[in-house]
């Protein structure tokens, strides 16, 4: 604590923002005065704040008071040490620290998603293992709309006009938004977060951007930073970023592929891979992701959006094939010396949780390596063209999945399975009132 105090004054910070992520990876916290921080103020927030709808609801009272007590008490929220960021954007010298929640009686509340991916990784620490991870970011730059019957547009690049094609890796075309990707490169610096290389995806202005390798917990934080720096960067500039899965109907969705591999933690070298070859437990790691993939499907595709990512012949994977070097499957292992033998989890989408996303694909590699899980063949050829029928097929069906799995709620926790998914059908039950563009014009004078 003594640390980040110094930090504040260091950086001249005024105004502290103390945030930890809910389930949907909405930051949640408390704005308060530097001296205030500094002085000790203990900052609090309701437990009822992780159980809250992307749409701002709570999950119904009979549900939510059985999670939670039904005085609906504060957590409390403690810094941690390596999440303070400057807010580059911020019209006064302001910091965003991030912050671990604790019941009102000291323990992790098991509702907070940085908890949940914090004891996925004791499991590896049990077993001298240090799981490495490297995210890359799928978004998509829109034209403002304040209208959401309307359809999303690309905004103007410098030159004036929108893009009409796709623009693949096109250097000409991420010029077009230099500017933007300018700032985001240097309010990254000011920030610290290890931001890597930037191209220009499939879709009309979609972006990836890669993040450096490192250790889970603190790549999710970055993650959780990053988004939040992107769409202020993109309102900088006059446009909305967006990370929705499927924010434009016909161009391909957005991800936040997940590389992972795992080092020995005493000697640091990769248990994927020798000089002889793979290991067993790098084809087990596959066969826990195969096997335990459709029980979380509900973490990497939160939304009733999500699945419309998910479509046969398009980019996204529709599969739980994996294959070297075959971005046709789920489960891509990229060529790389021995020492970065890595897999590469194409499922989640961009609009998942950094932090619950990590960590359940950190479970599913995990319990592959445990159970001695084995894998499919690897696919040698095109395998997008049918969608598996492993997979659930919309948010019902991996609610169902999820709630349902024995191991996911044994190394989750029960609490958390029942709080997340409570929390997805909050947000799919408010979705089911609105009567959509298609409907009216399929529907209206043909039923």
């Amino acid at each position: 604590m003594d640390n980040i105090k110094q930090w504040l004054i260091d950086h001249k910070i005024e105004e502290v923002q103390c945030v930890t992520s809910d389930q949907t990876g909405v930051a949640r916290g408390k704005t308060l005065p530097v001296s205030s921080f500094i002085d000790g103020a203990k900052v609090k927030l309701a437990e009822g704040a992780m159980l809250m709808a992307g749409s701002g609801d709570l999950i119904e009272d009979n549900i939510l008071f059985s999670l939670i007590d039904e005085r609906d008490m504060d957590m409390i929220l403690k810094p941690v040490e390596n999440g303070c960021y400057v807010l580059p954007w911020a019209k006064k010298p302001t910091a965003m620290i991030i912050h671990d929640g604790y019941s009102h009686l000291g323990h992790e509340f098991d509702l907070v998603p940085r908890n949940v991916l914090k004891n996925v990784l004791k499991l590896y620490q049990q077993q001298n293992w240090q799981p490495i991870i490297a995210p890359e970011m799928e978004l998509y730059l829109t034209a403002k709309c304040a209208d959401p019957n309307q359809p999303l547009q690309p905004p103007q690049g410098r030159s004036g006009y929108q893009e009409i094609g796709r623009q693949s890796f096109g250097i000409e075309a991420t010029d077009e938004f230099a500017p933007f990707i300018d700032d985001v490169y240097q309010w990254a610096e000011q920030m610290q977060l290890r931001l890597d290389a930037v191209v220009h995806e499939e879709g009309r202005a979609q972006f990836e951007f890669n993040l450096v390798h490192g250790d889970p917990l603190m790549m999710a934080d970055q993650v959780f930073v990053f988004k939040r720096m992107v769409k202020e960067a993109a309102k900088k500039h006059g446009f909305t970023a967006t990370f929705m899965a499927k924010p434009i109907s016909g161009q391909p969705g957005s991800a936040m592929h997940i590389h992972q591999s795992v080092v020995d933690a005493t000697t640091g070298q990769n248990i994927f891979a020798t000089e002889e070859g793979d290991t067993e437990l790098f084809h087990h790691y596959i066969g826990g992701l195969q096997t335990y993939t459709p029980d979380v499907m509900a973490i990497y595709a939160p939304n009733v959006n999500s699945y419309k990512r998910f479509v046969a012949g398009i980019a996204a994977p529709v599969n739980l094939q994996w294959g070297l070097e075959n971005r046709t499957v789920g489960l891509r292992v990229p060529e790389s010396p021995v020492q970065a033998r890595r897999i590469e989890n194409r499922l989640p989408g961009a609009d998942s949780n950094p932090y619950l996303a990590i960590a359940a694909s950190l479970l599913c590699g995990y319990l592959g390596m445990i159970e001695k899980i084995e894998p499919s063949e690897q696919t040698l050829t095109k395998c997008n063209k049918t969608r598996s029928t492993a997979l659930p097929l919309n948010i019902d069906s991996a609610l169902s999945r999820m709630i349902n799995s024995a191991k996911v709620n044994e190394y989750l926790g029960e609490r958390f399975v029942q709080g997340f998914t409570e929390t997805i059908k909050t947000d799919y039950e408010n979705y089911k009132n609105v009567i959509s563009s298609w409907e009216r014009q399929f529907l209206l004078n043909t039923v």
